[in-house]
């Protein structure tokens, strides 16, 4: 074990990978085109494979159904709201906003309503994703409206990450089986995004056909990346694999750079850096 985070290489090398597929599947939502089709078929995709495996794993115990039930009507609309941000916005702007903003609003809420301290460095993280936030404020307002609209988008979506991450704070504790717990959210959640996906129906599965990378390797990724980060939860210490777990935005950042072509300008990438430096800190105070 490294003595400063507790967490072995092997593991270390486990949840960057992690860390990765979470940026992949959305780097696939955003390349594809279509991001309204695309979430359907990666959330179909990987609610589908966890339909499969629940027959297999212990199930939740009932008083955690209403937080199963709560979590997967708010992350319908947080994929709702994902196909609206990825429609016009850069992954290289929007998605640092979504993951590294929904841990200082989980922190806020907490010092709010549950009488919850920060320590020293939770407000040197504050400050960060504060100033990172400014930062790409202030790098959207010279490209235009539709920047300031994916800004705006991405402060909603981290909001509604928040939301389903104090949901599941709670449901998970009274589960009894973290996994299927969260293997049936993948699966109602699927449900609802599928029928939003009804309007479109006529188009989906010429659109599958066309994008197979959808429905194999999306759902998968979405999958595998939190069954990792689950798994190394067990082995090393909770705080340090959700704080290396951050380094999922600058993966995104490296991929829309090199893979969707995005334009990166200083300010935007130091606005992610600066994002990515709070959440980790946040995570590991």
């Amino acid at each position: 074990m490294t003595p400063a985070a507790g967490i072995s290489g092997p593991v270390m090398a486990a949840v960057l990978c992690a860390a990765l597929m979470h940026a992949g599947w959305n780097a696939l939502v955003k390349a594809k085109g279509d991001a309204f089709l695309s979430t359907v078929l990666v959330t179909a995709s990987a609610g589908l494979l966890c339909l499969l495996a629940l027959p297999f794993l212990p199930q939740p115990a009932p008083a955690s159904w209403p937080f199963v039930a709560a979590s997967s009507i708010t992350q319908v609309l947080y994929y709702a709201l994902l196909m609206e941000t990825y429609r016009e916005g850069d992954i290289s702007h929007a998605y640092p906003l979504m993951r590294g903003c929904a841990p200082l609003i989980v922190a806020v809420l907490g010092l709010l309503f549950m009488g919850e301290r920060l320590a020293g460095g939770q407000w040197l993280a504050v400050g960060l994703i504060c100033g990172g936030v400014l930062a790409m404020f202030a790098s959207a307002r010279g490209i235009g409206t539709a920047a300031r609209r994916t800004t705006l988008l991405a402060l909603c979506t981290a909001c509604v990450i928040a939301t389903y991450t104090l949901i599941d704070g709670a449901g998970v504790r009274r589960s009894g089986a973290p996994a299927a717990y969260t293997m049936w959210i993948f699966v109602f959640t699927a449900l609802g995004v599928a029928a939003l996906g009804l309007r479109r129906r006529r188009e989906l599965l010429p659109f599958a056909r066309r994008h197979p990378a959808l429905l194999l390797g999306g759902g998968a990724m979405s999958v595998g990346s939190y069954g990792v980060a689950l798994w190394a939860m067990t082995q090393a210490p909770v705080a340090a694999v959700a704080a290396l777990r951050e380094t999922s935005i600058l993966f995104a950042t490296v991929i829309a750079f090199l893979f969707l072509r995005e334009r990166i300008g200083p300010g935007r990438l130091a606005a992610a850096a600066l994002i990515a430096c709070g959440a980790v800190a946040m995570r590991l105070n």
